[in-house]
């Protein structure tokens, strides 16, 4: 078994791995492609014999602890053997300035490596959220138990910033969504000469689903991103220290009244989006269908069920929860400066969007079976 080019290993039948020839960098290219295709013995140990190499330069001595690098990564013993003194002194040197993380080059491809890092630093991730949302819920309980605790003050701040101040774009946002939901619609069912559907159309779409997804959606870029910037930032600035030295719990003083007040608001705003969108529904019904706003809340009360209201509202809380974890999580992650703010807040719009519409879709699910 020897590559094209001189230097070369053999492996003898008691497992024994014999290195010979000139291992210099003009035949390194050739043996490094035969030492990535070679089947290696499958013992517990391994037995390197070094005393065929004839020539032995610095990256020769790369190759080769490299190669029994990736051997011990195996699990498996190495015993170096019969090396020349002039080979060793130079082996010992490249030994000594060795970096771990090039070890297992030869034996793993790349990507698997990569995939390992990726693996492990999703399995940390998902502990440290773990162990926030663990100390988010002992906090609460704790609140609970003493309602003395509960910052008022911080809570009626963070509605008036997250659910007043967030009037004017929600509204104007389902109002379009509904006239777009309606307008499409209208064009197909003027075709069958239903048009009083309609009100089944926009009622059923907008207070079961479209309306609390906007809403949450709007509400993640908006006050999910203000929360990892204005934490990140008190992070970056020490602020955060200083409360933990004065024997404040972060999470107390700023999650639960960020959460709390969520999930006040974001029900109220789907009350709001679910008037407003059908408001737009109920224009384009009149300007392109010709249903009378008379005739549209006839409609409605007939063919909307009080279920769809409810269901849509039902999981706007859920939606609070979400947005307000994940904005707080991301920002108490910030570990750098201005950079990181701005990756974990953009790390956090993208992950409330995601769980958001996870959540929505297993509810959907679920209430189909239940034929709801």
């Amino acid at each position: 078994m020897k590559p094209a080019g001189g230097a070369h290993v053999t492996l003898t039948g008691d497992g024994t791995v014999v290195c010979a020839g000139p291992w210099t960098l003009p035949y390194l290219a050739n043996l490094e492609q035969f030492l990535s295709a070679l089947a290696w013995p499958s013992g517990r140990s391994l037995r390197c014999d070094a005393s065929g190499i004839t020539a032995f330069d610095t990256g020769g001595a790369v190759v080769l602890q490299r190669t029994l690098a990736a051997c011990r990564q195996r699990g498996c013993a190495v015993a170096l053997e019969g090396m020349k003194p002039e080979h060793a002194q130079l082996f010992d040197i490249v030994v000594s300035n060795w970096s771990p993380s090039g070890g297992g080059a030869l034996s793993r491809p790349r990507f698997v490596v990569r995939l390992d890092r990726f693996l492990e630093n999703r399995r940390l991730h998902a502990l440290r959220a773990l162990g926030f949302l663990g100390e988010a819920v002992v906090t609460f309980v704790r609140m609970v138990a003493s309602p003395r605790r509960i910052r008022w003050h911080a809570i009626l701040n963070c509605l008036k910033t997250d659910g007043v101040q967030a009037l004017p774009i929600t509204g104007l946002l389902t109002f379009l969504v509904g006239v777009v939901i309606a307008y499409q619609g209208a064009e197909q069912l003027r075709k069958f000469g239903t048009n009083i559907f309609i009100v089944d159309l926009v009622g059923i779409s907008l207070l079961r689903e479209i309306a609390p997804l906007i809403v949450a959606i709007l509400i993640a870029g908006r006050s999910g991103s203000a929360y990892a910037a204005q934490i990140g930032t008190m992070k970056v600035t020490e602020e955060l220290d200083a409360v933990k030295t004065l024997g404040l719990s972060p999470v107390n003083l700023l999650v639960l009244p960020r959460a709390i007040a969520l999930v006040v608001a974001l029900p109220l705003l789907t009350v709001y989006a679910d008037v407003l969108g059908s408001f737009g529904g109920m224009i384009i019904a009149l300007s392109q269908l010709k249903v009378s706003f008379a005739e549209f809340v006839r409609r409605f009360e007939e063919a909307v069920a009080l279920r769809h209201f409810l269901i849509g509202l039902a999981k706007a809380p859920f939606f609070a929860v979400i947005i307000a974890l994940v904005g707080c999580y991301q920002g108490f992650q910030i570990r750098g400066g201005v950079d990181d703010v701005g990756r974990h807040t953009t790390i956090s719009v993208v992950q409330s969007i995601f769980l958001v519409i996870i959540f929505d879709a297993i509810c959907s699910i679920l209430l189909n079976w239940w034929d709801l």
